[in-house]
Order: structure tokens, then sequence, then C-alpha cells
């Protein structure tokens, strides 16, 4: 049988280090296959050099069983082949319209473009997808979520044969992944294929019919995943067997770490108020544009109230910008940390002192010995992998630059950590790192409130979950109290 894409021996080394030792791959007509591994085992690495970005070193790539030499990223796309990247690369200046149609825009009668053919193109997309955008908005005004859907939107504009999704909803909510699902579905219907890259494992279990595991940088397996359970994929993904997914080791005490009474902010949010416990990790759930993250902006002094108050440890805080925040205790870790979380082309020990560069230069001059011992100090405490840290940060696994993020805030030791998505965009393994961090934070009396979009994840984590729909809260529910069904239920 005619594979629409298949791939075999593929190898690429950088300055003489291994990205992809042994890259495997077959993708039939109708199907969508997970493309399945932990962060730095080589799946980037494999769509890019597909995608025409980097040039292999060895092995075939054939495309419906000719042989294909791809030059850039052009080439593939003439070939029928896209991709929708986990990275975003808007340009902010212009509209939805113009981003999906960019390079590809249709001309009017008389020379120059066509924008409203144009926008009745994007807009009519957009609709059919169910994405609830405008084409006309400027894209610096839309959430990164919304982004994300534009970015999955202009893939889909090119109506190619062959699609890779790389983390297509670490950035949308529930409802936009379900639209995204019923898309997907539609394609598949019409004989295209699909690649399905994420690390969300009821995902894949959701959407994929198959599957394929890379394992540091080389092909370890593939089949199809009615013959598979989730233990089963995670062993091979991680190489080894993770006795459990949630680590819980804290316990509320009786104390008040954070109180929030009457939270509200024009168009963004309502008379929001919860309390949460020393001790406890505190879970929000909702769906994309609920006010979730629009609660951190505000407590952290990135937003201004128009009414409320908040008290950490019972004492209540005037907080105008971020530096108040971060003077009484708070600490923020955003919902993309290559846009807001890092500086990228800095280096490992830069970002992770970059909240502390008061402490780090207290006569004016940076205390370079001073900044070296915290690095490592924060190394060490969440086990960062990186060969140094004089390194650029860009150049870590997704889950060690999370941890750089989360060294960066515990360098300051909060009282409160405020986590927007902390475990979007990294795999198994490290998502098991991250949840040890944040419950044995919590489990030393921190107080932790933590967004996820991720229904197993919010309920696993959390002690108590409060669930905003339309900017407002629509209850506050014990773990116990509540499951997947009645999240989801109470966020419609």
């Amino acid at each position: 049988m005619e594979f629409l894409l298949e791939v075999e021996g593929l190898k690429k080394s950088f300055g003489g280090v291994a990205a992809l030792r042994e890259g495997r791959f077959q993708l039939r007509a109708g199907t969508v296959h997970a493309l399945c591994g932990g962060n730095g085992a080589g799946k980037s690495t494999f769509l890019k050099i597909l995608m025409g970005i980097y040039k292999r070193d060895a092995g075939t790539i054939r495309r419906r069983g000719k042989d294909v030499e791809f030059g850039g990223p052009a080439d593939a796309l003439a070939s029928g082949i896209a991709i929708i990247e986990q990275e975003l690369s808007p340009v902010p200046h212009m509209t939805v319209a113009e981003n999906i149609y960019l390079g590809r825009e249709p001309s009017a009668r008389f020379g120059g473009i066509d924008f409203r053919a144009m926008n009745r193109s994007a807009q009519k997309l957009l609709n059919d997808l169910e994405f609830d955008i405008r084409a006309t908005q400027y894209m610096m005004n839309l959430s990164v979520a919304q982004m994300q859907l534009v970015e999955i939107a202009k893939a889909l504009s090119h109506d190619a044969e062959v699609i890779f999704m790389d983390e297509p909803t670490s950035a949308i909510g529930e409802r936009e992944a379900q639209h995204l699902f019923a898309a997907i579905r539609r394609l598949q219907a019409q004989g295209r294929g699909i690649v399905y890259v994420s690390h969300r494992l009821s995902e894949i279990f959701q959407i994929a019919d198959s599957y394929t595991v890379f394992r540091d940088g080389a092909y370890v397996g593939s089949g199809t995943l009615a013959d598979i359970d989730r233990p089963g994929l995670i062993r091979m993904i991680v190489g080894r067997e993770l006795s459990e997914e949630y680590i819980k080791t804290n316990a509320p005490t009786l104390e008040t770490g954070l109180e929030v009474a009457g939270l509200s902010c024009p168009n963004r949010i309502e008379d929001i108020s919860f309390s949460v416990r020393k001790g406890e990790i505190f879970g929000i759930y909702g769906l994309m544009g609920a006010g979730r993250t629009e609660i951190f902006n505000c407590l952290f002094g990135l937003d201004k109230p128009s009414a409320g108050s908040v008290s950490v440890d019972g004492v209540k805080i005037a907080v105008s910008k971020p530096s108040d925040a971060m003077a009484h205790g708070l600490a923020l870790v955003t919902e993309d940390r290559k846009l807001t979380g890092l500086n990228p082309s800095a280096s490992v020990r830069a970002n992770i002192c970059m909240a502390s560069l008061p402490e780090m230069s207290p006569a004016f001059a940076m205390d370079r010995a001073r900044e070296a011992q915290a690095s490592q100090q924060m190394q060490e405490r969440f086990q960062i992998k990186a060969a140094r840290d004089t390194m650029p940060v860009s150049g870590l696994s997704g889950g060690n630059q999370q941890k750089v993020v989360l060294g960066k805030w515990f360098l300051r030791n909060p009282k409160v950590l405020l986590l927007d998505e902390p475990t979007r965009g990294v795999d198994v393994g490290a998502k098991r790192e991250i949840y040890r961090i944040i419950c044995d934070f919590a489990a030393a009396g921190g107080t932790v409130v933590m967004i996820s979009s991720e229904i197993d994840e919010v309920l696993g984590m959390s002690d108590r979950i409060m669930v905003m729909r339309a900017g407002r809260s629509a209850g506050i529910y014990s773990r116990e109290e509540t499951d997947a069904q009645s999240l989801v239920h109470l966020s419609t």
C-alpha cells in the first residue's frame, strides 16, 4: 500500500552531537498518526527536516512512493505538506486575514491586494473551524490562545494533503480543542494524513489512530493505539515505569496564605473571591476567555483592578506593578515561557537570576560570583540539564526551560506561587518532576494557585478547584466532590 509519507534512516547532527540518530515513520491516507516522545527525543528535528528547514545528514524521505528533497518550507508546501508550529510567529501589526494569507494575498482587478476577498475567505475558514475570531482583528489584540487558533487556520488554508500539528492545543482551551478535533476528523474523512505531536496523552488517545515513539533521537516503535494502553505508551516514551503520574505530598494547613475578595477588572473578571491555605494547591479551571489568566494579571500588577482586595498571610497588600507583587512574596509563572517567562537569547544563568537583579548587584554592579553560585544552586535543586549555565536558555528542552522559569522565582523564596499552565509543552517525565517541585513547595508551607487547561492535571494536583465561566466564578469544589464531567459542565 502506498504511503502519503514514508521516512527511513533519517539522521541529523549539530556540531558532532546527534540530534536524530534513526528517524523512521510511515503515514497512511485518512489517518491521524501521533508522533510521541519526551523533550529531546528528536521530534522537532525530525519535523524540521521533513519541512526542509534542516538538511538531513542521511536517510530517505518518500512522498507517495517517490524520493523527495526539500530545499525549504516552500518546497514542502508545494509537495502538499504543511505544519502548525508550536512556537507562534505572528506579525502583530497585521490583521488575522493578512497573517493567514501572508505572501499569498489575492490580487485586485487593477493590481494590489483584494482585501475584501481576502477577509471574506479568511472569515469563512475561521467560521468553518468554529473559531470565534474576526478576520479583521489585529494580531496584537489577540490572546496567545487566539493566536494559536490563527496559526491552525493558516496551516489548514494551504489545503495540504499532509499536515504536521506540533502541540496544536498547547495554548487553547478544551472547547477550542474540540473544535480543532472536529476539523481534524473532517480532514481525515477527506483522505488527508495528520501527524499529531502532543505531550497530552489523553488527546492522543482521543484523536489518533496510530503512533510512533522516538526516544533519545531514535525510533523506538510504532503501532495502533487500540493495541496499547496509557501506561504502556508512557513506558515507551520515558523508557521506564512511572509509578504514578500525579504526585500529592502536600497537606493544607489551617492558616490562610492568600485571600482575594471581590476582585473585578472591567470586561475581564467580575467579583472574584477565594482564599487559599498555606500548604494547599488551589486549581483554577475554565475555557479560553473565561478570565483565568486575567485573575493572575490583576494579582501581579499587570492589570489594574477596579475593585477588590488582596491579602497575603492575613495582611492586605497594595499592588500596582509587578515589583510590588514580588515585594509581597508573589511569584508568577506565565502561560508562555518563551514570550513572557524567559529571555531566550540570554544564558541559563542570566535567566535564573533575572528576577533577583537588585540582590545580585548591591553595589550597582553584578556580583558575578554570587550570580554563578545562585545559578548552580537552582540547577542542582531542580535538576536542570544544561551543558553549561552560560549557554543560551533557548538551547534547552521545554521541560528544562520551564524548570529555569521556576528556578528564577524560587531564588526569591516566594510565599505564593501563581502558576499559569505550568506543564504546557513538556513531556510526561518532566511533568512529573514539575509536579514534585510544586508539591514540595506546598508541603513546606507555601501557597499555590495553579491554572490548567488539562482536566486530568487540575483534578490530579488540586486540593480545591475554582471553575471560571465568562469572567465569573462558577463555584469552588474539593477534588473529592467533582470530576471531569462536572468541570466541563460548570465551565460551559
